[in-house]
């Protein structure tokens, strides 16, 4: 990122959580993990145009190096909160299936790439992906080194999202003498009413012993994820779980706040309306999530994320390098994303793309020997310079109007003239302080800049809905 946004980190480190303001906020909008958004992607970019935009990546100057999204569907058993693509199911014979169009996949994509690419950054994400015994993420991982260039840097990241229910001490170890570095564990909540209610019961020991032994195995980073939001949650129960947590003491926590959309996810059908939190509640876990982990020590990144003070995303926050990608925060958010497996999401260059999101409609392509992907989006000029913009919002909370106009060859106030009157109302409410020279979220907006990005979306703006995006809060 650029010099200017090397954001002074104790005052990036403050939050102001003021409950009515943010229930005034607390509307359907996007988390910008990508922009434009995943609604804008279109069925007009297909295989070809994915094969453009490799070549075009491999042309550049200096290519970027790569980063690897495996997505594995399998679960066990549901999560009635769960809005994830994925397949329930006990028979370890899909997973054959499945490995077999991933080693597909990657015999198909992989030649795209120089070979001199390194992957530096690889996230398997589910789904379950410790629905893979031992053996069949051997497996997995020994298609993707033959393919792939995979960093052997200390500073690569390679990560696994964990259900501990189906992992022991010795599957982390062997991971980890697999080369994996980092894990994301869900715990959700530790209260045994809500876990009933979510069909997720897991206890504090198993999450403990998966924790000691990716200590004890390399694992560099280990974050574990919350939900606030869930079925008979209150403060005080919640309060247990956020103490229970900081107790365990991981490098990293993301609480998320649950999004309802029973009409979306068939599995949230099994929550009842009428034992989820009220609106005030839901306010006031996030707003003790802030409180006793920032009183922790835990730094609040943005969003839904929290890291220690010496974690790698605070430190690139300090100076000025965090990015923004589809797995959140990063510190590599600048790679170019290959998505591997159903349904996932790649970012090559100026484009995104996203593969089938049935497994059917995956398989046959494959089957058909092409590249699954079918739909994405080319961005144009104007995508490209409000991405950053955003971006850098979102990242840092941030921007030099005059430097950033100078990089793109324009006249900030006047390109935005448009979106800075959307701005002046989050203005007047202490939202974001705007001068001659800056954009800077104040304390008071930094739980609200989805809302300040937003004013810069220009797709939002033909479609001010907000229909299928999570609210702020």
């Amino acid at each position: 990122m650029h010099a200017q946004n090397c954001a002074m980190h104790t005052e990036r480190s403050i939050a102001q959580f003021d409950p009515e303001l943010i229930a005034r906020y607390d509307t359907q909008g996007p988390r910008y993990t990508s922009y434009p958004t995943a609604p804008q992607f279109h069925d007009g970019f297909g295989e070809r145009q994915l094969r453009d935009a490799a070549r075009a990546s491999n042309e550049e100057p200096i290519p970027r190096e790569l980063s690897l999204y495996v997505h594995l569907p399998f679960c066990f058993s549901p999560c009635f909160y769960c809005g994830c693509t994925r397949i329930i199911t006990h028979d370890l014979g899909k997973a054959d299936i499945y490995l077999d169009a991933l080693q597909r996949e990657a015999e198909l994509i992989a030649p795209l790439f120089d070979p001199d690419r390194e992957v530096v950054q690889l996230h398997f994400g589910g789904g379950t992906p410790n629905f893979l015994d031992r053996g069949r993420m051997r497996r997995l991982l020994g298609v993707l080194e033959n393919h792939f260039t995979l960093s052997r840097s200390p500073r690569r990241e390679f990560g696994i999202e964990i259900d501990p229910r189906y992992a022991s001490p010795e599957y982390v170890k062997d991971l980890g003498s697999l080369g994996l570095n980092r894990m994301s564990i869900g715990i959700q909540d530790f209260d045994p009413q809500v876990q009933e209610a979510v069909n997720r019961v897991q206890s504090v020991a198993q999450v403990e012993d998966i924790m000691r032994a990716g200590r004890e195995s390399g694992f560099g980073s280990i974050s574990v994820d919350l939900i606030y939001g869930l079925p008979h949650q209150d403060v005080e129960r919640f309060t247990r779980t956020l103490d229970q947590v900081i107790e365990l003491a991981p490098d990293r926590i993301a609480a998320y706040s649950y999004a309802h959309m029973p009409q979306l996810f068939k599995a949230q059908r099994q929550i009842q309306d009428s034992v989820l939190p009220d609106a005030t509640t839901k306010l006031a876990l996030f707003g003790r999530t802030l409180e006793r982990l920032t009183e922790a020590g835990y730094v609040y990144i943005g969003m839904d994320h929290f890291a220690r003070a010496d974690d790698d995303l605070a430190r690139a926050q300090e100076a000025g390098t965090l990015q923004r990608n589809f797995q959140g925060y990063s510190t590599y958010g600048d790679c170019d994303i290959i998505g591997l497996g159903v349904s996932a999401i790649g970012r090559i260059g100026e484009t995104y793309s996203q593969n089938a999101r049935e497994l059917k409609a995956y398989y046959a392509a494959l089957d058909a020997g092409r590249i699954p992907v079918i739909r994405g989006i080319h961005l144009g000029a104007d995508d490209l310079i409000r991405r950053e913009l955003i971006g850098e919002l979102m990242c840092h909370g941030r921007l030099d109007k005059k430097a950033f106009g100078h990089r793109h060859r324009l006249d900030f106030d006047r390109y935005f003239v448009h979106d800075m009157k959307r701005l002046a109302p989050l203005a007047d409410d202490g939202l974001v302080e705007v001068d001659a020279n800056q954009l800077q979220i104040t304390p008071r907006g930094r739980l609200l800049i989805r809302h300040v990005a937003m004013c810069f979306d220009a797709y939002l703006q033909q479609d001010s809905s907000g229909h299928g995006f999570s609210k702020a809060i």
